[in-house]
């Protein structure tokens, strides 16, 4: 889940490469192309991506009011802007809404490869709600708040998704010259085609509190995860770890530690954008086996009848067998989709083969290195004595 939410850190954060350079030519700061499929579009993403991320961790640093006004003041943002861009591309929509139906080019397919591929989406976008579980801590009466934290964030950002998508598609100039996939045009470009360029830039803007809000958050829950098991002593320096500041209370290394990673993490979309996107891919796959850890160990005590409603505490009534074993059929299904090694997903232009490989290989290796520290953590207890009567 770390390795998962840090790398997933480094994905939001690259995201400013998108929409700033489009709203202002001075934000392509290293002169060139601004697409992320080009070098110069590549190093000017880390470049923003490092900006953002050191924003974001100063704003963890200070404390958890500060990080509570600004995600509220984004939060808000975004909503509005959500509904005034679907309101303008809506009424300005070239087709109707009958487009979501055109299959173009799975003719004589059957739509259920048309649907696991258009789950990739949801799957990328429907993750983080986790968030809202890890900074309980922070939550007043969490047993009530974050359930229904969470259910509003993935109602609204279903419905609002859902929403865009279908405003982009019926406001396009065209769904099928391959310019909504297009690197440097995509969502800005039609923005800037059917709103004209201030309208467009605008909510361009929008979009990028959005990006950053998200950056944000996705960065406070990956802080205070490796803050909490570096607590229980499960993580490597888990006493330097664990340490918060004596006057807010935060995590500073927890979100410095995160933050450095990412930024890291970052520097390989210089070298090579095809491996960024499939690493960025894989770790989404490791959320959703992340929440197979939770909701398969649910499913098994439901099914034994070792969860009875606690009073005051949010519960799904009879309703939680079958949202559980929806739950662990969906996670399922869509770590095995995004985890397949497919060449049109992860080698979609053919020039690095290993790559179509880099899922099974990489949970392999989360794995391993996973077990090796859990090894070494269990051997500490014992140890203890032998060091310190060497010391």
């Amino acid at each position: 889940m770390i390795v998962a939410q840090t790398v997933t850190l480094a994905g939001a954060a690259i995201a400013p490469q998108v929409v700033l350079p489009p709203v202002w030519s001075g934000f392509q700061l290293i002169p060139g192309d601004s697409a992320l499929t080009s070098p110069t579009g590549a190093a000017n993403a880390v470049l923003l991506g490092a900006l953002l991320l050191a924003v974001t961790t100063a704003i963890n640093v200070i404390g958890v009011r500060l990080m509570s006004v600004i995600n509220s003041v984004g939060v808000t943002c975004e909503l509005v802007g959500v509904a005034l861009f679907c309101v303008a591309l809506f009424s300005r929509a070239e087709r109707g809404p009958g487009v979501v139906l055109q299959t173009q080019g799975i003719e004589g397919h059957s739509y259920l490869w048309a649907f696991a591929v258009s789950g990739l989406m949801a799957a990328y976008v429907l993750v983080g709600f986790d968030s809202a579980g890890e900074l309980s801590e922070e939550t007043h009466n969490p047993h009530r708040t974050t359930p229904r934290t969470i259910r509003r964030a993935v109602l609204i950002s279903g419905l609002g998704g859902a929403l865009m998508l279908l405003a982009t598609l019926m406001a396009a100039g065209s769904v099928t010259d391959g310019s909504l996939g297009a690197p440097a045009l995509g969502l800005p470009g039609v923005l800037m085609s059917r709103l004209g360029d201030t309208l467009g830039r605008v909510f361009l803007v929008d979009v990028a509190i959005a990006v950053t809000v998200c950056t944000l958050a996705i960065q406070s829950a990956a802080t205070r995860m490796v803050f909490s098991m570096a607590r229980d002593r499960v993580l490597p320096f888990a006493d330097g770890l664990a340490k918060g500041n004596p006057r807010t209370g935060t995590p500073v290394r927890a979100s410095v530690v995160v933050a450095v990673v990412a930024a890291a993490v970052l520097l390989i979309n210089i070298g090579n954008p095809a491996l960024f996107t499939t690493v960025a891919s894989v770790c989404i796959m490791l959320l959703y086996l992340a929440y197979l850890m939770v909701t398969l160990p649910l499913l098994v005590r439901r099914l034994r009848g070792e969860l009875p409603a606690a009073p005051g505490h949010f519960g799904l009534g009879r309703w939680g067998v079958v949202v559980n074993v929806l739950a662990v059929v969906w996670g399922a299904a869509m770590a095995v989709n995004l985890g397949w090694p497919r060449a049109e997903v992860f080698d979609p232009e053919g020039g690095h083969p290993y790559l179509r490989w880099f899922a099974p290989l990489f949970l392999a290796g989360a794995l391993l290195v996973g077990a090796l520290v859990y090894a070494v953590q269990a051997r500490r207890p014992a140890l203890a004595p032998v060091l310190e009567g060497a010391a």
